[in-house]
């Protein structure tokens, strides 16, 4: 089984830390918490968009199982929602689940759609889903109760920095499910339009666009005071930069050793039952008992 603080990248780890350490955030996730935003939420989403499962569209189910299962993850409920606009989040604390929407789905095919599912579920392994369900309460209008009182902009300010480092590591988990180039290719598709405007467009040249971006933040305090105006409510990074980071990360020793733990993870020996791991000395599956 991977293990996720292996490949976390440096910078989602140092702004969980720092989020972690302002006064009055561990408070405040629990009175959000308290307020039932979750089963509102997890309500309106059941009753609007359609419950993947093995008999309910198995062509688009069918992508999650593997994944969860070679990232080691218990299957979160999974959902599809009619919205031209291509897109997928994962929400939720005790009952966590994942939608995509339909134009996300006409616009991938399936191994981008793999790699964006395998994102999700990152989200999941490295633990961010209770904090990026804070987020959405908190920008979705939660703010206006009074939860955030006096300390509304440092902690408004550090999720959003936090939220779009968390989407660097989710990038990483992509890449090990499918690979960097797909990772690449999804970027492209979400920046640049459908495969037949993008299918020939030269990465590297892209993510050279990235470094371009950074000469241009670090050119003088006045120009990096203007492109942190425009950032600090961003909850994504910047596509390029994003595609700059997975490339470089592939060619590391760290990115081959953990895309080896997957691969001989999802080689290893399985129960027949719930297709689980299991280790050769089992007489039964730890996870349902199935005699093996």
């Amino acid at each position: 089984m991977i293990n996720p603080s292996e490949f976390i990248h440096p910078e989602d780890a140092a702004a969980l830390r720092q989020l972690e350490s302002i006064p009055g955030f561990p408070a405040l996730v629990k009175k959000v918490m308290a307020l039932g935003f979750e089963q509102l939420q997890y309500g309106l989403n059941m009753a609007t968009a359609i419950r993947l499962s093995p008999t309910q569209l198995p062509q688009l189910y069918n992508h999650l199982p593997p994944i969860c299962e070679k990232l080691g993850i218990d299957e979160p409920e999974f959902y599809l929602q009619m919205d031209p606009m291509p897109n997928a989040w994962t929400f939720g604390d005790t009952r966590i689940y994942i939608t995509i929407t339909s134009g996300l789905v006409e616009m991938m095919n399936d191994e981008e759609l793999d790699a964006i599912i395998a994102h999700e579920c990152g989200h999941i392994l490295f633990r961010h889903v209770l904090y990026h369900s804070i987020a959405r309460y908190i920008f979705s209008g939660a703010d206006a109760l009074g939860i955030l009182g006096a300390f509304a902009a440092p902690i408004k300010y550090a999720i959003y920095y936090w939220e779009r480092k968390s989407e660097l590591s989710c990038d990483r988990c992509a890449s090990l499910i499918t690979s960097a180039d797909v990772v690449s290719r999804v970027m492209a598709r979400l920046s640049g339009g459908p495969k037949s405007i993008t299918a020939s467009l030269n990465m590297q040249e892209w993510a050279l666009q990235a470094d371009k971006y950074d000469e241009i933040y670090n050119d003088g305090l006045w120009n990096k005071a203007l492109q942190i105006s425009q950032i600090l409510e961003l909850d994504h990074p910047f596509s390029a930069v994003r595609v700059r980071e997975i490339l470089k990360w592939s060619e590391t020793a760290q990115y081959k050793t953990a895309r080896d733990t997957i691969i001989g993870y999802a080689s290893a020996k399985k129960c027949p039952k719930c297709h689980k791991g299991v280790d050769t000395e089992w007489k039964f599956c730890k996870y349902c008992g199935e005699k093996l």
